[in-house]
C-alpha cells in the first residue's frame, strides 16, 4: 500500500478526532437500535408459534387450547368493492366488505393483482375471511383461497435481519472511528498515513440489503427460532464476505492527503 509523509496542521488533526468521535457515537447508537430490535425477537417468535399452533374455532384442537381467542375464526361477508389499487409502488387487488362486519375483516384486504380471486370476486358476492386475533389470514370464495401477506410467521426473521443491519453498520462505524484515531495520532507526529477506504453502493448492498434478503429467505424456509438462527447464518455467509471484499477492492491506491476529507470505511460517492 502506498503511503505519504505529511505534517498536517492542527485543524486537520482536530477534524480527524471529531470525525472519529462522531463515528464512535454512531456505532453506539446503532448498537442500541440493534439491541432494541433483538429484544423484540423472543416476543415475535412466541406470537409466531401461537399462530402456527392455531386451529379453527370450534374444533377439538382449539377447544383443548388454553386461550380460546387464539383459534382461527371464519367471518362471512358481502363484498362492497373489489378493484385494483396502489399500495406504495405495487398494484394490489383490494377488497372491502360491506359493514357491519367483525374486526379485523372490516379493514381493506390486499390480494394478489394476478391471483385467482382477482378474477372471481365481484361486488355483492359472498366471501369468507379467516382471521386470527387482529390479523386477516386468508380470503376465500367457492373453494379458492388466498393467503394474505404480513402474517405473524413472517415477522421474527425480519426483525433479526434489521438488527443485523444495525450490528454490521455499527461494526463498520467503529472501524472507521478506529481508523480516524489512528490517522490523527500519526498526523500529530508527522508519520505517514495510508489512503482511506471508500464506501459506496456495493458496500452498502452488503451492509443494508443482504441481511434483509437473508431474513426474507429464512422466513420462508424455516419457522420460529430456526428462522432466526438461519438468518444469522445466511447473513454471515453473504453480507460479511461481500462487504469485506468490496472494501478491499475499492481501496484507494493513491496517496492520502492531509486535506482529504474521507475517513476509513466512511460513506463516499464512489461505488
Amino acid at each position: 500500500m502506498r503511503t505519504v509523509d505529511t505534517r498536517a496542521p492542527e485543524r486537520i488533526r482536530r477534524r480527524e478526532w471529531r470525525r472519529a468521535a462522531a463515528m464512535a457515537l454512531l456505532g453506539t447508537a446503532l448498537l442500541a437500535v440493534a439491541g432494541g430490535l433483538g429484544a423484540a425477537v423472543p416476543g415475535r417468535i412466541a406470537t409466531e408459534r401461537a399462530f402456527l399452533d392455531a386451529r379453527p374455532c370450534g374444533s377439538a384442537a382449539a377447544a383443548a387450547g388454553r386461550d380460546p381467542s387464539d383459534c382461527l375464526r371464519t367471518i362471512h361477508g358481502t363484498v362492497l368493492s373489489a378493484e385494483k389499487a396502489k399500495s406504495g409502488k405495487a398494484t394490489v387487488f383490494r377488497v372491502r366488505l360491506r359493514q357491519p362486519v367483525p374486526a379485523p375483516a372490516d379493514q381493506p384486504m390486499d390480494l394478489d393483482e394476478y391471483g385467482d380471486l382477482s378474477e372471481l370476486i365481484e361486488p355483492g358476492e359472498e366471501v369468507d375471511v379467516t382471521t386470527w386475533r387482529n390479523v386477516d389470514v386468508s380470503v376465500g370464495q367457492d373453494g379458492v383461497r388466498e393467503t394474505l401477506d404480513g402474517l405473524p410467521d413472517e415477522m421474527p426473521s425480519v426483525f433479526v435481519g434489521f438488527a443485523l443491519v444495525a450490528v454490521w453498520s455499527a461494526v463498520l462505524s467503529f472501524v472507521a472511528a478506529f481508523g480516524g484515531v489512528r490517522r490523527a495520532r500519526r498526523l500529530a507526529v508527522g508519520k505517514p498515513v495510508v489512503a482511506r477506504i471508500s464506501f459506496g453502493k456495493v458496500q452498502l448492498f452488503g451492509v443494508a440489503v443482504l441481511p434483509v434478503l437473508s431474513a426474507m429467505c429464512a422466513g420462508r424456509l424455516w419457522d420460529t427460532w430456526t428462522s432466526a438462527v438461519m438468518t444469522v447464518v445466511l447473513c454471515a455467509a453473504t453480507a460479511i464476505p461481500v462487504t469485506v471484499l468490496a472494501l478491499r477492492w475499492d481501496r484507494d491506491p493513491s496517496p492520502a492527503s492531509p486535506s482529504d476529507g474521507r475517513l476509513d470505511a466512511e460513506p463516499s460517492r464512489s461505488g
